[in-house]
C-alpha cells in the first residue's frame, strides 16, 4: 500500500502474481528502495544497536541478485517492523524504511513506501529533504524510473 488511497497500483503488481512489474524492474525497485532506506539508515541507527533494520534491508538486496526467497526477506521485513515499534524518534521512519524495502519483495509498490519513509526519517534528523528527494530520483535505476515518478507525481 501507497498510502495514496486503498487500492493498489497494477503496474507494481509482479507478472507471475497477473500484474506486468518484470522481474526485472521488480529487482530493480527492490534495490532502490533497500538504498533509499539504507542511506538514512546508516546515518541514524547503528547496527550494534539493533539488527533487524539494517537485517531487512541486506535481505532485499540479496533476494534481488536472486540469492534468497521471498521467505526469509519477508520475516526480515517484519522484524524491522517490530524494531520500529520499539524505537523512538528519527529511528521509528529508518526502521520503517528498512521493513518497506523488504516488503518491496512481495508487493512492488512498498518501494514508494520505503522511499517515503525515508524522506520522514531524513527531515526527523535534519536532513534537507529536497535534496534527499533528488538523490532518490537519480539513484532510480532507468528501468523503472518513469514508473516511480509517475507514481510519486
Amino acid at each position: 500500500m501507497t498510502g495514496r488511497g486503498s487500492s493498489r497500483d497494477r503496474r507494481f503488481v509482479a507478472e507471475h502474481r497477473g500484474g506486468s512489474l518484470l522481474r526485472h524492474d521488480h529487482h530493480s525497485l527492490a534495490l532502490w528502495a533497500a538504498t533509499c532506506a539504507e542511506r538514512v539508515l546508516t546515518m541514524v541507527w547503528t547496527d550494534d544497536e539493533d539488527g533487524r533494520p539494517l537485517g531487512a534491508v541486506r535481505q532485499a538486496r540479496a533476494w534481488a541478485r536472486g540469492e534468497v526467497s521471498a521467505a526469509p526477506v519477508m520475516r526480515a521485513a517484519v522484524a524491522a517492523h517490530a524494531a520500529a515499534r520499539e524505537a523512538t524518534g528519527a529511528k521509528i521512519a529508518t526502521a520503517r524504511a528498512a521493513g518497506h524495502a523488504a516488503g518491496t519483495v512481495h508487493m512492488g509498490d512498498h518501494c514508494l513506501v520505503a522511499a517515503d519513509y525515508a524522506l520522514k526519517a531524513a527531515a526527523q534528523a535534519g536532513m534537507d529533504v529536497e535534496r534527499e528527494r533528488r538523490w532518490q530520483e537519480r539513484a532510480l535505476p532507468g528501468g523503472v524510473r518513469i514508473l516511480v515518478m509517475d507514481a510519486r507525481g
